[in-house]
């Protein structure tokens, strides 16, 4: 999963890509207002973390013409800002969360999660795919109830299928979404992630969908 963390403290902006590193995601970084809006609009968030304080273009004006260009991902909003109106100036811009400066790591992680959730029709914090469960709280996955080691990028590419049960998604797509924007990327090593995650969660629980991609499925519901 891929997240735009708008914030103009360097300190800030890198202990927040650092803990959302931690946790998975790949993380891409905006300084000021002009380049949250311009990556906003360009490449295929998962959900943003976004300062109301911004310089240049603050983080209300950023997140409002977001939301007329018909930009959906989740937004949390961050800000030191903590009265009532600020709140919601930032919820009628179309903000789907809101988090006041200081803040709890574990909760921002928390409320983050409940964002993407809720954007993928997920309700639990724990997303099964027959034998697979993937903790989205402790980014631990098991099959049959035996832990399983991924690497990051294996683990960025089951979140993602996770998240989409049931659905094809090309190569293309998942590319977009497990790499940040400074990687090399190449859409040709998804086959080798899948290939991987095929021998260590099972064979049958990646399909591939020959010309269009790959469509996560339970092995029972598949005969």
């Amino acid at each position: 999963m891929r997240l735009l963390i708008a914030e103009d403290e360097p300190e800030l902006a890198e202990q927040l890509k650092d803990a959302m590193s931690d946790a998975g995601y790949a993380v891409d970084l905006a300084f000021d207002g002009e380049e949250a809006l311009h990556l906003g609009q360009t490449e295929p968030y998962d959900a943003v973390i976004l300062d109301l304080g911004l310089p240049v273009i603050d983080g209300i004006q950023v997140l409002e013409r977001w939301r007329r260009a018909g930009r959906t991902m989740p937004v949390l909003v961050l800000t030191a800002r903590d009265r009532w109106s600020d709140k919601v100036a930032g919820m009628d811009a179309g903000a789907d969360d809101y988090v006041a400066k200081p803040f709890h790591m574990a909760e921002l992680l928390a409320r983050l999660r409940a964002l993407i959730r809720r954007a993928t029709g997920h309700a639990s914090a724990e997303l099964v795919c027959g034998p697979v469960r993937l903790d989205t709280r402790a980014a631990a996955v098991t099959v049959a109830g035996e832990p399983v080691r991924l690497t990051g990028h294996e683990f960025r590419v089951l979140t993602y299928l996770m998240h989409h049960k049931g659905r094809v998604i090309s190569r293309t797509e998942l590319t977009e979404h497990i790499y940040d924007q400074d990687f090399d990327r190449d859409s040709n090593t998804i086959e080798v992630f899948i290939g991987r995650l095929r021998k260590k969660l099972g064979a049958d629980v990646i399909e591939t969908v020959r010309g269009l991609g790959y469509r996560l499925v339970d092995p029972l519901e598949a005969k």
